[in-house]
């Protein structure tokens, strides 16, 4: 019974089935491989659409989904191997005394081990101590195993997961670039109004505020928007990525400076798109704001969104709810290329930001009341 016990404490660290306290990471993972899996084929199909920015689109948010997912469970995969390592290592005693105890158990034969120099009183109360320790040694060795075997699953787990990420950030990185090729190349756009390059001009260069520079923009040739549409959406706008809120309206920064919209963490490369129906009145790069887009989803109405790496359209160019804006910087200078370090050992973090700011006349307003943000997203 022992030498058994001694060899599946051997084979366990070669794998071993699944545990119930490891399921949680597998599934998760499991999952998150079948989102990726859907959105490569995605990908393929969309070269094939009429519309193909439209697909693109969704087969960017779709890999996006499939990877949030993955780190997900690599994130969950690294923190139980941590937990489980910790509980061994501050057992390290109490193991090694198990396993001094096994191993002298294990070279002994079976009859000597009931010896005792007394002759037969004490031989039998050794058999009677040892018949009492016994299945205690073998519930610690049990135990022993089970967290070996949960540790060795998390890390396979964690190494699946890693060549998953891998593979989905590829793909991913392909499909962005496939959309920025569909929009790149289309011919035809709806526009609704014609804009004023040269007042546009003017007013990029006499603007040294965002506030000056929206207000102005506001003077320029209005339209008659959806604004039924977008007051009945109040309070259930998507943000324009999946992101997390780290700054509130009008909440100071460690230096004490206070905007008046969101900051919003994203994930390297993350698509950005237009959370309503709007007409895009400006896209570039302003101030120290980086690349700007402007959109007007109602009359007298402004969302200006800034901090993108690559942005897409033309004033003038009516959107559709959910059409993309641009992508987000920090994957590197060449395609495909990742984050360095242990960035992919958990997963990249949010670790780009996206500023957010809705104006009504000429004042903005706190865009909470507006979109389904919130502090998890």
């Amino acid at each position: 019974m022992i030498r058994a016990a001694a060899t599946v404490l051997l084979a366990l660290t070669l794998g071993a089935p699944l545990t119930a306290q490891a399921v949680d990471p597998a599934e998760i993972s499991s999952r998150a491989a079948d989102l990726l899996a859907k959105a490569a084929n995605a990908l393929d199909d969309a070269e094939t659409r009429a519309d193909r920015v439209e697909a693109l689109t969704a087969t960017v948010r779709a890999y996006e989904t499939g990877l949030s997912a993955m780190r997900t469970g690599l994130r969950q995969a690294a923190a139980g191997e941590t937990a489980r390592q910790a509980a061994l290592e501050a057992r390290d005693e109490e193991v090694a005394r198990l396993l001094g105890a096994l191993s002298t158990m294990e070279r002994s034969p079976a009859p000597l081990l009931l010896l005792h120099p007394s002759g037969p009183a004490g031989t039998a109360r050794a058999a009677m101590t040892l018949s009492a320790i016994t299945p205690g040694l073998q519930k610690e060795a049990a135990d022993l195993r089970d967290e070996i075997e949960e540790i060795a699953l998390l890390r396979v787990i964690q190494e699946n997961a890693q060549q998953n990420l891998r593979v989905g950030l590829e793909g991913a990185q392909a499909a962005r670039l496939a959309l920025t090729r569909a929009i790149d190349e289309r011919t035809e756009l709806p526009l609704r109004y014609a804009e004023d390059p040269e007042r546009l001009r003017q007013l990029l260069e006499t603007s040294d505020t965002l506030t000056a520079f929206a207000a102005g923009l506001g003077q320029l040739e209005g339209i008659e928007a959806q604004g039924a549409r977008f007051e009945a959406a109040r309070g259930a706008l998507p943000l324009p990525a999946p992101a997390t809120v780290i700054r509130g309206y009008n909440e100071a920064d460690a230096a004490g400076v206070a905007r008046p919209g969101l900051l919003l963490a994203l994930y390297p490369g993350a698509l950005v798109t237009s959370p309503s129906a709007a007409t895009l009145r400006y896209t570039g790069p302003l101030l120290d704001y980086g690349n700007v887009i402007v959109l007007e989803p109602a009359p007298d109405t402004l969302l200006v969104i800034a901090g993108m790496e690559t942005v897409y359209g033309e004033p003038g160019e009516i959107l559709a709810a959910g059409a993309p804006l641009g992508l987000m910087g920090g994957l590197g200078e060449r395609a495909g290329e990742f984050p360095q370090g242990g960035a992919l050992e958990a997963g990249a973090e949010r670790s780009e930001t996206l500023y957010m700011e809705l104006r009504q006349g000429n004042s903005p307003v706190d865009p909470t009341q507006w979109f389904a943000a919130t502090k998890d997203g």
